[in-house]
């Protein structure tokens, strides 16, 4: 017998999702965060806030690309079994394609263009 998904986990946007066309920040609920952003158009993300990684403070290991910092950065060949090496910061000037997703956990994201569907999660 299979397992209905939404049973299991909250973690693949069941929690809803939200539309931006413009250039306005984006907060998920209290105690969620964005799980996952498909492009419709091509997308830029603002330089500050613009992709907000949910474990994004100073000192920490950052896992998932954003704007604030470089996850995974550290030097090559000094990985560790948490992080790797060679991970660069999202800017401004890095485009995501029309029709890309790219999955993550993030607390805000703020399009510096472009429109997109951002999914909720846990």
């Amino acid at each position: 017998m299979g397992i209905n998904s939404t049973e299991v986990t909250y973690g693949f946007g069941q929690m809803g999702s939200m539309f931006n066309d413009g250039t306005a920040a984006m907060t998920p609920p209290t105690n969620k965060v964005f799980v996952a952003i498909t492009m419709l158009t091509d997308c830029t993300f603002d330089s500050s806030g613009g992709l907000k990684a949910d474990n994004d403070s100073a000192g920490a290991g950052l896992e998932y690309i954003g704007t604030e910092a470089a996850a995974h950065n550290l030097s090559v060949a000094s990985e560790t079994v948490s992080s790797g090496g060679g991970g660069l910061q999202v800017d401004v000037s890095n485009t995501f394609p029309k029709g890309v997703t790219i999955y993550g956990r993030w607390t805000e994201i703020d399009p510096a263009a472009g429109t997109c569907i951002a999914y909720i999660g846990d």
